[in-house]
């Protein structure tokens, strides 16, 4: 059983950074895939920033985050984590922290119904 941890979010003025951490327990699959997805008030879940280990990574990036947020993670504490900068109030939602099992190419993060184990989320408000 895979357990997701969040913590980071809260709330924000426009233009500031957050960074969000997910910390990943009970899996030995080399082969993974990781990241955030979102659900602002209303609107469906959607994919936000994820990366894959398989076929010598891959990273993907929703278009409106392109140049503000990044991914990343730490092997040793087997941390995933979202820098969010230039935070803007549209980027105000729940985020998630996913995790699939992935062992080829042909296996992506880019839906919900992709994921195998969600975090239980964590609030990001941006101010204007």
């Amino acid at each position: 059983q895979v357990q997701l941890v969040e913590s980071g979010g809260g709330s924000v003025q426009a233009r500031g950074p957050l960074r969000l951490s997910c910390a990943a327990s009970g899996y030995a699959v080399r082969s993974r895939c990781m990241g955030w997805f979102r659900q602002a008030p209303g609107k469906e879940r959607v994919g936000v920033a994820t990366f894959s280990t398989v076929g010598g990574s891959s990273t993907y990036y929703t278009d409106s985050v392109k140049g503000r947020f990044t991914i990343s993670q730490d092997k040793a504490q087997n941390t995933v984590y979202l820098q969010m900068n230039s935070l803007k109030p549209e980027d105000t939602a729940i985020y998630y922290c996913a995790f699939r099992r992935c062992y080829s190419s042909r296996d992506t993060l880019s839906t919900p119904d992709d994921v195998n184990y969600w975090g239980q989320g964590t609030q990001v408000t941006v101010s204007s």
